[in-house]
């Protein structure tokens, strides 16, 4: 199993930015994406930004250009660069590693933008 611990969440004013970590543990090797997700009060949850262990990254639309997922092999961390914060982008935030088989979540991290 694969154990995930997400920090860097906090309160910041728009415009602003944030950098979100990902730390993983346990079976590393049989994870094939790690994604960002994210759920605004009062909504469902939503993805944010993948990347495969190729490399590839995908974001959604609406963070496209103001965030940038990234991975520190050696620290076994991806993290997410959040820029240009708006209060849109308020949201719990949680890092998913998906296994093929099963997936796991991290605990969530709260992201409060200010306007």
């Amino acid at each position: 199993q694969v154990q995930l611990t997400e920090s860097g969440g906090g309160l910041v004013q728009s415009g602003g930015s944030l950098r979100l970590s990902c730390a993983a543990s346990g079976r590393l090797d049989v994870i094939n994406i790690v994604s960002w997700y994210r759920q605004p009060p009062g909504k469902g949850r939503e993805l944010v930004a993948s990347i495969t262990r190729a490399g590839r990254i995908n974001y959604a639309d609406s963070v496209n250009g103001r965030f940038t997922i990234s991975r520190d092999n050696a620290k076994n961390t991806v993290y997410l660069q959040m820029n240009s914060l708006k209060p849109e982008d308020t949201a719990v935030y949680s890092c998913n590693a998906d296994a093929g088989t099963y997936t796991s979540w991290g605990q969530g991290t709260q992201v409060t933008v200010s306007s």
